[in-house]
């Protein structure tokens, strides 16, 4: 049964990354991961096979060990995997004071798929809250020709965006810097009108005010829909109890391939402490 389950895995895995690269070339980030289940799992096949054939050349702990690193690793994949999931189908939360979106790839051609994705649940988001501040965060890769920052004001600018409600944040290049710079942004603005209140109060002279404690402040993230798990969890990390996530659509077929690749990601900043 093993033989035949990661044969077909194997076949699988090595089928998808045809597809993946054919449809979105072979600059896809982290395409080689199938490539390389491909192999394990052919190899485990054929280990499998083998070992029934000839059950007495392999001691019993070397087939115990492959399988239960096999299991192991496909259990985290699927418990990280469900979590991501619940971050893709979280539903908009109305009126919030701040919304960080966060880049993605600035072609020469043009913002890719991903980034208008994003940008365009940023235009839905922006019609339904007319008082909410965009924070849009991201800096200027070696090979891109702007920073995504600018683009993306830009395109809400272009998409009816006021440019008013919108603030760039251009050094950040990674989701752990878009949130962190983002952050620091968010509270210059917050100083700035407090200042600005302060200065309206000295002007008005002396007299009886009604002082009311100021709200916490309601900030969201919006990205692709299996990045806001992780993006909420370092923000919840850096200090922002109160924050949201809003999701944007991502493509379909390279939608596996993304959450694989997030999985991964989730990981990494776990080890690395950063959520």
């Amino acid at each position: 049964m093993l033989t035949w389950i990661t044969g077909v895995g194997a076949v699988l895995c090595l089928a998808y990354y045809v597809v993946i690269t054919i449809y979105a070339g072979f600059t896809v980030s982290f395409s080689w991961f199938w490539v390389a289940a491909a192999g394990f799992l052919g190899v485990v096949s054929w280990g499998s096979r083998y070992c029934r054939l000839h059950p007495k050349r392999f001691p019993l702990w070397l087939p115990v060990s492959v399988l239960t690193c096999l299991v192991t690793g496909l259990v985290i994949l699927c418990a990280v995997g469900v979590l991501i999931f619940l971050g893709a189908a979280t539903s908009d939360t109305p009126g919030l004071d701040y919304v960080i979106v966060l880049g993605a790839k600035v072609q020469k051609q043009g913002i890719s798929n991903s980034l208008k994705q994003r940008l365009d649940k940023a235009v839905e988001y922006s019609r339904k809250s007319p008082g909410t501040v965009f924070i849009l965060s991201g800096g200027q890769g070696a090979d891109e020709p702007e920073t995504e920052a600018q683009a993306m004001y830009e395109y809400l600018l272009n998409n009816g965006v006021p440019a008013s409600r919108l603030v760039m944040e251009p050094v950040s290049a990674s989701t752990v810097e878009n949130i962190a710079y983002s952050r620091l942004v968010i509270e210059r603005l917050e100083d700035n009108r407090r200042q600005l209140a302060k200065a309206n109060r000295q002007e008005m002279g002396p007299g009886p005010y009604l002082m009311v404690e100021e709200k916490p402040l309601q900030i969201g993230v919006l990205t692709s829909n299996f990045h806001v798990f992780r993006a909420m969890m370092i923000a919840r990390m850096q200090g922002m109890a109160d924050i949201y996530g809003i999701s944007a659509r991502s493509d379909f077929l390279l939608f596996p391939h993304l959450c694989v690749r997030e999985c991964v990601a989730v990981l990494k900043d776990r080890l690395m402490g950063n959520m």
